[in-house]
C-alpha cells in the first residue's frame, strides 16, 4: 500500500498597519537602517504598559470572514514564554486558548485557527566572526498566524493554498505578504502513514517561497517513505530547507512537547468583540472588497473569459482596472453592441499579451535583468521570489494608457484601419511616454493607418490578377496556399498602406 502524507501548515503574515503591534514605534518592513523604528515598550523597558492595536485586531477579523470563518466574541492575549535573544521580554505576547478566528476554509482546506501576536527581532550571524546581531525594528510588528487542519496530502495542494491566502491578504489590504521580506513564512507539519492514524510529525521552519514549499514536500515525502520502506522509523524533529542543495536537514529533535507556560497578560485589557462598534460584523462586510473567488465567478460570467485570463486579472488589480475601464468605455458605443463578446476578447488578448509583456520589459530594463517568458506566469506564479509587488512596478508606465487610449485603439484595429502589429506598435508609442492628441492622429503620423478605400483596393487586386495569372491558374486548380502569395504581392504593390483581409476578400471574390 503506497504511502499517504498528510500535512498541515502554519503561516504567518505581518500585518500591513501603521504602527506596531503594542506601541506607537512605526511599522516599516523597509527601514533598512537598524535599530531604527523602536521605543521602550517593544524593547520592553521596565515600568513600560502595551497597548492593543485596534487596527490589527480589525484586520485579522476581516480575514475571519473573508474565510467564513468564526468570529471569537471574547478573546486576550497571552504570554507565552520562551527566551531568545530575540525576544526582548522573554516572552512573547501571542494568543492561546482564545483565538480571534476559528474555522473557515481556503482553497477547500478547513482552517482550525488564526490569532494575533508580536513578531520578533531579526537575528544576523556572521560567518568570519563569533558575533551575532540583533535589529529590533521587527520586534513588536504586528503577526498574524493561521493553522489548517492536517488535510493537505500534496506538495501542489500547499503551494496552491499558500499562493490562495496570499492573494487573499493582499486583496483585503491587510498584508503586503512578500515572502522574500519575511512578511510571510510558511512552516509545514507532514507525516506519512497508510492508514487513518497519523504518522510521526516532522516540522520544516521558515520556507519563504512557495517553490521552497513544494519543493521540500516533495524531499521529504521522499526521503520518509525511503526510511519506512527499510523498516526505519521516522525521528519527531524540526527540520530546516537548504535550497541551493534541494534538501531538508535536521535542526532540533522533539522529544516532547515545549512548555511555553501560557498565562493571560495581566496589562492587556479582554477583548469583548461585540462590544466595539469598529469590529461589527455587518460594518466590516461591507467595506469589504470583492474577494478572489467572487471576482473569478463575475469574470467568467461577465465576459466569458479563459481561466488564464481571468486569473492574471484577479492577481493583477493594474491589469484588471485597465482592461475593465476599456470594456466600459466600449459599452456606451452602441454601434458595437452586437460585436461585444469580439471585442471585449479583443482588448483582452491586447491588455494581457503585449500592455503586461511591454511592461515586464520596462521593469527588466530598469532591473537590468531578463524578462519572463509569459505574462501568465509573470502575474500568478511565485511573485514573492522576485520580491516584487505587480501592482506597484511601473505605475507611472502603464497609467500613461488610459482606458479611452486603449479603446481607441483596440476600435481602430477591430475596423481594420489599423493592423493588429499597427495596435501593439501604438499600444508601445503610448506605453513609452509618446505625445498625442488623439490615437487616430498618431496612427496617422507613423504611418498604420490601412488603406480601406474600396475603390483604391479594386484597382489594385485587379493589378494583382492581371499580373500573376499562372499563380491564379494554379490557386484554382487546388493550390490554395497561394492566395496568401497574392495578398502579399498587394501589400507590397501598397507599400504597406493596404488592409490585408479586404485585399484577401476581394481576391476570393474576384477570383470564384
Amino acid at each position: 500500500m503506497k504511502y499517504i502524507p498528510t500535512i498541515g501548515l502554519e503561516i504567518h503574515a505581518e500585518l500591513k498597519t501603521t504602527t506596531k503591534m503594542f506601541c506607537n514605534s512605526k511599522n516599516d518592513p523597509d527601514e533598512k537602517r537598524p535599530n531604527i523604528n523602536i521605543c521602550p515598550i517593544c524593547m520592553a523597558h521596565p515600568g513600560t504598559l502595551p497597548t492593543i492595536n485596534k487596527d490589527a485586531v480589525k484586520k485579522v477579523i476581516q480575514v475571519g470572514l473573508a474565510i467564513d470563518g468564526t468570529i471569537a466574541d471574547y478573546s486576550e492575549f497571552d504570554r507565552k514564554n520562551y527566551f531568545y535573544p530575540d525576544i526582548p521580554k522573554a516572552y512573547q505576547l501571542s494568543q492561546y486558548e482564545f483565538p480571534l478566528v476559528s474555522g473557515g476554509k481556503i482553497n477547500g482546506v478547513a482552517i482550525t485557527r488564526i490569532h494575533l501576536e508580536e513578531d520578533t527581532a531579526r537575528s544576523s550571524h556572521t560567518t568570519h566572526e563569533d558575533d551575532s546581531y540583533v535589529d529590533f525594528n521587527r520586534a513588536g510588528v504586528p503577526l498574524m498566524e493561521l493553522v489548517t487542519e492536517p488535510e493537505i496530502h500534496t506538495a501542489e495542494q500547499a503551494g496552491a493554498f499558500g499562493r490562495e491566502l496570499q492573494l487573499l491578504l493582499r486583496t483585503l489590504k491587510v498584508s503586503d505578504a512578500h515572502m522574500q521580506k519575511g512578511e510571510m513564512r510558511v512552516e509545514v507539519n507532514i507525516s506519512l502513514s497508510k492508514g487513518n492514524q497519523l504518522g510521526t510529525k516532522v516540522e520544516i521552519k521558515n520556507l519563504n517561497s512557495f517553490r521552497a514549499v513544494e519543493r521540500s514536500i516533495a524531499f521529504e515525502i521522499e526521503r520518509q517513505t525511503e526510511l519506512l520502506e527499510k523498516g526505519e522509523g521516522i525521528v519527531q524533529e524540526t527540520r530546516g530547507w537548504d535550497e541551493n542543495k534541494g534538501i531538508t536537514f535536521s535542526q532540533r529533535v522533539k522529544e516532547e512537547a515545549a512548555d511555553y507556560r501560557y498565562f493571560p497578560d495581566p496589562d492587556l485589557p479582554k477583548m469583548k468583540i461585540s462590544e466595539i462598534p469598529e469590529f461589527d460584523r455587518e460594518i466590516l462586510l461591507q467595506s469589504m472588497p470583492e474577494l478572489p473567488n467572487a471576482k473569478r465567478e463575475r469574470l467568467k460570467n461577465e465576459f466569458a473569459l479563459p481561466d488564464g485570463a481571468v486569473e492574471i486579472y484577479v492577481h493583477d488589480t493594474e491589469l484588471y482596472d485597465l482592461f475593465a475601464g476599456t470594456v466600459n468605455e466600449i459599452k456606451g458605443d452602441d454601434a458595437l453592441t452586437g460585436d461585444m463578446h469580439k471585442v471585449t476578447s479583443l482588448v483582452s488578448n491586447y491588455v494581457i499579451n503585449n500592455v503586461s509583456a511591454l511592461r515586464q520589459e520596462n521593469a527588466d530594463e530598469s532591473e537590468g535583468g531578463a524578462g519572463s517568458e509569459s505574462p501568465v506566469t509573470d502575474a500568478i506564479d511565485d511573485k514573492e521570489d522576485k520580491d516584487v509587488d505587480q501592482n506597484t512596478q511601473n505605475t507611472a508606465d502603464i497609467r500613461r494608457i488610459t482606458p479611452k487610449a486603449l479603446k481607441d485603439i483596440v476600435l481602430l484595429a477591430h475596423s481594420g484601419d489599423i493592423s493588429s502589429n499597427g495596435a501593439v506598435e501604438l499600444i508601445g508609442l503610448v506605453l513609452n511616454g509618446t505625445h498625442f492628441d488623439e490615437i487616430r492622429t498618431l496612427a496617422d503620423e507613423k504611418g498604420l493607418l490601412q488603406d480601406n478605400d474600396e475603390e483604391t483596393l479594386n484597382a489594385l487586386v485587379e493589378g494583382i490578377l492581371s499580373e500573376n495569372e499562372d499563380v491564379v491558374e494554379e490557386y484554382k486548380g487546388g493550390k490554395t496556399q497561394l492566395l496568401q502569395f497574392l495578398v502579399g504581392q498587394g501589400m507590397k504593390k501598397s507599400k504597406g498602406s493596404a488592409n490585408p483581409a479586404k485585399i484577401k476578400e476581394l481576391l476570393i471574390q474576384k477570383i470564384g
